[in-house]
């Protein structure tokens, strides 16, 4: 009997362990994927979705790591008599557990929405209440991420209730990537780590460079100001979020798309894109491709890039790579152009154990993909109005 109940106990354990290790295991580097806000809005259909899956294969955005395709607001009607969460069954008859499963046979994962008020950001039902009792549900379906949104919170505690489905998530038996969005209203940077994977930092970002409008969404550039100095709370398995792109929305410029994708990739932010790719065009899927930039996004080392100088509208931001690297990016927030001359190896850049006077780096421009000498040597470039150069430097042997 003694025996029995410890190889019971042993077994309770094992699994307990494993449920803990796959939570542990997600998002060590930042989530890369796609959300249908920033271009649907709440005009969703599973019809869509599908096509997206689709071309997220097809156009080589899973093989650039494009991996989850997540669904926003608007998916939701209501509750049945027991509490079970309705599915909008005129734009989702299938059922979601059918989507996910097309998703699932593409390879790619599935990702779904809520919000931790009574109601969703646009009114739908929300999980209040009935946070476990969702978790089970997104389990079923086989949901692999989660945005949990704050409309409507009547007063809540924020870590409080983040935690509580935070708990409902791990409980399910299921492995799902927690992503909390409260805008950073609590600066959930320093107290989400171990209950979310990534939290937002912002209000929600608009598809403009510059400005904030009326009810507090940003633009690239001020989003990124609210993320410059948030690199220590980062690192595998916890990611600051300056929210999705909008890299291909139309609004930005080619050179803007390009610098806020790179901007997103030396922040170590999560990558979703939010373009309608049914109608991308070849400039914009080059940008989200590009697997040299999103190598310094994804490297394993999990550091968030960290700004080394300002002066007026020119930036130089460093971030540290793996295997001795670094990234070095030139950002032209300026309307005019902006002419650099310099010898990296002359300047006293540093961020974190990166000292580039200490060792001569080989450099390579990763927008050019190409290598252009080292740090010893004079480099210039003509960086035009809000855009950048991305140089990869790696310690010569």
């Amino acid at each position: 009997m003694k025996k029995r109940f410890l190889c019971l106990l042993f077994v309770v354990c094992t699994v307990i362990s494993a449920r803990a290790n796959s939570t542990d295991s997600l998002a060590l580097t930042p989530p890369m994927g796609w959300n249908s806000w920033n271009c649907f809005s709440c005009n969703i259909n599973e019809k869509q979705i599908r096509e997206i899956a689709d071309l997220m294969v097809s156009t080589g955005m899973k093989d650039a790591g494009y991996e989850y395709l997540n669904i926003d607001d608007c998916w939701q009607v209501g509750r049945d008599n027991e509490g079970n969460i309705l599915v909008d069954e005129k734009n989702f008859p299938s059922g979601i557990k059918a989507l996910a499963d097309y998703i699932h046979s593409k390879g790619l994962k599935f990702g779904i929405y809520s919000c931790a008020g009574t109601l969703t950001c646009a009114g739908r039902p929300g999980s209040r209440g009935y946070q476990f009792q969702d978790a089970r549900t997104y389990a079923e379906w086989g949901v692999d991420y989660l945005k949990y949104d704050w409309c409507f919170d009547e007063g809540q505690n924020p870590q409080a209730a983040y935690k509580t489905m935070s708990d409902a998530l791990k409980a399910s038996g299921r492995p799902i990537v927690f992503s909390i969005c409260e805008w950073g209203n609590s600066q959930p940077w320093t107290w989400a780590k171990g209950i979310g994977h990534l939290w937002r930092t912002t209000g929600d970002i608009i598809n403009a460079f510059k400005g904030v409008n009326y009810w507090g969404g940003c633009g690239v550039v001020e989003i990124i100001d609210k993320n410059a100095d948030l690199h220590k709370y980062a690192g595998p398995g916890h990611w600051n979020d300056p929210d999705m792109l909008q890299v291909g929305n139309g609004v930005l410029t080619m050179e803007e798309n390009r610098s806020h994708f790179t901007m997103w990739c030396m922040l170590a932010a999560p990558l979703l894109a939010g373009n309608d790719i049914r109608k991308m065009d070849k400039e914009t899927l080059g940008i989200l491709t590009n697997k040299e930039v999103i190598a310094v996004n994804q490297d394993k080392l999990g550091k968030q890039g960290g700004r080394y100088m300002k002066v007026g509208e020119h930036e130089i931001w460093v971030k540290q790579l793996s295997n001795g690297e670094a990234a070095v990016c030139f950002f032209n927030r300026d309307e005019q152009p902006w002419n650099v001359e310099t010898v990296l190896q002359k300047e006293n850049l540093s961020f974190a154990d990166v000292r580039f006077w200490e060792k001569e780096y080989k450099v390579r421009d990763l927008w050019k993909h190409k290598d252009i000498g080292s740090t010893k040597d004079k480099m210039q470039f003509d960086i035009p109005a809000h855009g950048v150069v991305l140089l990869k430097l790696t310690p010569k042997q």
